[in-house]
């Protein structure tokens, strides 16, 4: 054992092997606590954000070309829509033909496309932290990101939309509160 190039002098192979740290596999790992399930993302894409999404267009749809509030309006519809194809393509990078129409066409079509996209998501997989060997990213993260980056534009748009009918509130919140048993008048006693 006078070798120069022996760093562990004395120490058998099959100690250093057990005393290595086991590699990680992906679905021993934890979750994320900061990314929700896929299955809650799929569900704010397909009902909170299609809803208040089809609410905000209903009053675009009806706004005259003139009006000079229309070019910032579509210009902040165009930017979500570039923001849903992020979440698509961040979710599943896949080919896309070339989406044609109006607004509120191109967004409905855009918001199924991510659904789709995010419902192609290994659930198993998914919001867990990459294997440390790997040297690999998770993916949950920027399917994350995106989705709020599409919620972010979404309530961007709320402002303009605002000056435009200012009922949109009450619309936006409408079905938030919803009461199941109302108490009913009877029952109520005045207190002393």
């Amino acid at each position: 054992m006078n070798s120069m190039v022996a760093t562990d002098a004395g120490v058998a192979p099959e100690e250093k092997r057990a005393t290595a740290p086991a590699l990680e596999t992906w679905a021993t790992n934890e979750l994320m606590r900061h990314v929700p399930p896929v299955d809650w993302m799929v569900r704010k894409v397909e009902a909170d954000l299609r809803k208040r999404i089809a609410k905000l267009t209903s009053v675009f749809a009806n706004l005259p070309f003139a009006d000079p509030r229309h070019p910032a309006v579509e210009s902040e519809f165009r930017i979500l829509c570039k923001a849903i194809e992020r979440l698509s393509d961040a979710a599943r990078p896949s080919r896309r033909s070339a989406q044609q129409g109006d607004l509120p066409t191109l967004i409905d079509s855009l918001l199924t496309q991510a659904a789709t996209n995010l419902r192609s998501l290994e659930q198993t997989a998914f919001g867990r932290r990459g294997p440390f060997h790997l040297f690999d990213r998770s993916k949950s993260e920027p399917v994350y990101a995106a989705l709020l980056a599409v919620i972010a534009h979404t309530e961007r748009i709320v402002p303009l939309v605002r000056s435009i009918d200012p009922t949109i509130d009450e619309r936006l919140l409408e079905g938030l509160v919803v009461l199941s048993d109302p108490v009913d008048d009877r029952v109520l006693t005045p207190i002393a």
